[in-house]
């Protein structure tokens, strides 16, 4: 068994879209037209053919619900590794990325937090 697809809750799907690949860096994988809505994924560009991320539109209210508590508690929805965070939060805060949370060595891990301006908190972590 192995992870396909793992999605994370977006208010807007064309603003995620746009913040996952223009600030983020991962690229387009799939774009469907789905009823009001579309199947829409973004992929690692070192894993093309690895793990999708679906930018799932939010048309379940109980998902808003869900969302807005993690984010109000500051819980992140997911977690992407980086390979140096130094530079990373470099780069980001050049593109106007939000920091939530500045990288903290937690022994194994450095450790960050972003706002992904789609309503919610996103890790970022780094291996030592």
């Amino acid at each position: 068994m192995k992870i396909r697809i793992t999605s994370v809750p977006v208010d807007d799907q064309e603003k995620a879209l746009q913040f996952y690949t223009e600030k983020l860096g991962f690229v387009k994988k799939t774009d469907v037209p789905a009823g009001e809505y579309r199947w829409l994924t973004v992929v690692s560009p070192d894993e093309t053919e690895g793990v999708e991320l679906l930018l799932e539109p939010m048309g379940f209210a109980p998902s808003k619900t869900y969302q807005q508590a993690l984010y109000n508690a500051g819980i992140p929805y997911t977690s992407f590794q980086v390979e140096d965070m130094a530079k990373e939060k470099e780069r980001l805060e050049g593109l106007g990325v939000v920091f939530r949370s500045q990288p903290a060595n937690i022994g194994p891990v450095v450790i960050a937090m972003i706002e992904d301006t789609c309503g919610n908190l996103i890790q970022l972590l780094q291996k030592v």
